[in-house]
């Protein structure tokens, strides 16, 4: 298992470090050129172009079935569950074959009320107790995945 981040604007990035050196599992944080990311030993790091899609893209193609993709976008969540990776947001929230359909929907009728001229709200401002339960869920899924290769 490998974990791949969605670098642009992600929150948790010293969480997902700190949580993957426990479990000695290897991170690649990718990010456009706009969203500079430092240099961490052990964390492989990719800069990609800066057009809209680049990063979710890189990601889409290197993903494999059994990574764990962190991301807040629900499109390549949706492309990395059908890879049969498994998907965490930055929030801890599991994206799965049962939710996915419902949040892809929810947010093209945001859009075309935006279209529309309606004025829609914008996630919420992360906080400390999001970024506790994003770590536990972490733990609590890598701590799985490597009992299962233990058996």
């Amino acid at each position: 298992m490998k974990i791949i981040v969605d670098g642009d604007a992600c929150p948790v990035k010293s969480e997902i470090i700190a949580t993957a050196r426990i479990f000695s599992t290897p991170v690649c944080m990718v990010a456009s050129f706009d969203h500079r990311l430092p240099q961490v030993e052990g964390v492989e790091t990719v800069q990609v172009d800066r057009s809209s899609q680049s990063a979710d893209m890189f990601i889409a193609n290197k993903v494999k079935a059994g990574d764990l993709v962190i991301t807040q976008d629900f499109g390549l969540a949706c492309l990395a569950i059908a890879k049969h990776a498994y998907t965490l947001s930055f929030r801890g929230e599991t994206y799965t074959d049962d939710n996915i359909d419902y949040l892809l929907e929810r947010r093209a009728e945001f859009a075309k009320r935006r279209r529309q001229g309606a004025r829609t709200k914008g996630p919420r401002p992360l906080t400390d107790d999001d970024r506790k339960r994003f770590q536990q869920n972490l733990t609590k899924l890598l701590q799985e995945k490597q009992e299962k290769r233990e058996v």
